[in-house]
């Protein structure tokens, strides 16, 4: 437990286990209320990331929280760990999403339509698919740490898309150290954390912190 008040309560989730939804023990939610007592997630994080998880405990806080993730107010940082060749200092990755097949999160444009010019990325407004639905979406990052083997990366969502930073980063070449959405048979865990998470509560802005876990350190 990082924060709890009687409005909120905030952990730091540990990786494999679920926010909601899931039909197993390790669902939040579920593990909460067999404990009597009834949480309202405020937003989600893969079941593959651990850190940071905010939820409301009645449903006047919950509203307000939730506002706040959609005016897009909530400052998101996270830290992942990638392979490390080309990536400049710090960039932007400014690539839409789509859902494809198997209901897989994927960018919303052809693999080689994606431009890079220096710390950025995009693709041309023609390039973008007009057959499904397509979600702008946008991933700064810089990098903490690197060495000849990987990259220690703080990455900011400045939208809240599924998957978002994953498919980000693998789509300009850097996939997640361990992200099954793109490695076959993982040999560890997703190297993804719920790092910071900065929000309006009862008039003073609270930023809350879970700790970089061991295995990212490069």
């Amino acid at each position: 437990m990082i924060l709890e008040d009687d409005a909120v309560l905030v952990l730091d989730k540990p990786v494999g286990v679920s926010v909601m939804g899931e039909r197993h023990e390790s669902d939040l939610v579920r593990m909460a209320a067999e404990a009597g007592e009834e949480l309202f997630p405020v937003h989600r994080i893969d079941k593959v990331t651990s850190g940071v998880i905010l939820f409301a405990k009645d449903l006047a806080a919950h509203g307000g929280l939730t506002r706040q993730f959609n005016k897009r107010t909530v400052e998101k940082a996270y830290l992942a760990v990638t392979s490390p060749g080309g990536l400049p200092a710090s960039g932007r990755i400014d690539l839409p999403l789509s859902v494809g097949r198997k209901n897989r999160v994927r960018i919303a444009a052809p693999r080689e339509s994606i431009e890079r010019d220096g710390d950025a990325w995009t693709v041309p407004a023609a390039a973008i698919f007009d057959t499904v639905s397509t979600y702008p979406s946008q991933t700064s990052f810089s990098v903490r740490e690197q060495t000849d083997g990987r990259a220690l990366l703080e990455a900011f969502p400045h939208t809240g898309r599924r998957h978002q930073i994953r498919v980000h980063l693998a789509w300009i070449g850097h996939p997640i150290v361990g992200d099954p959405l793109f490695e076959k048979n993982p040999a560890g865990r997703t190297l993804l954390h719920s790092w910071r998470l900065s929000f309006d509560h009862r008039g003073e802005r609270v930023t809350v912190e879970a700790p970089m876990p061991d295995e990212f350190t490069p």
